[in-house]
C-alpha cells in the first residue's frame, strides 16, 4: 500500500507577513531568539485580545 501525498507548496497555509516576528528588530545572542518591534507585539496583542471567544 503506498500512500500519495499532495505538494500544493505554491499556497502557504497561514499568511505570516502580519506576524509579530515578521519585522525582527533583534535576535538573541545565545538562543537566536528573534525579537521583534515593540509596536509588532502590541498589534499582535490586540489581534488576539480582540478575537477571543
Amino acid at each position: 500500500m503506498t500512500k500519495h501525498k499532495e505538494k500544493n507548496t505554491a499556497t502557504p497555509v497561514e499568511k505570516h507577513d502580519t506576524a509579530a516576528w515578521a519585522d525582527i528588530e533583534k535576535t538573541k545572542s545565545k538562543s537566536k531568539v528573534s525579537i521583534p518591534h515593540e509596536a509588532n507585539v502590541k498589534n499582535a496583542k490586540e489581534y488576539v485580545d480582540s478575537n477571543e471567544k
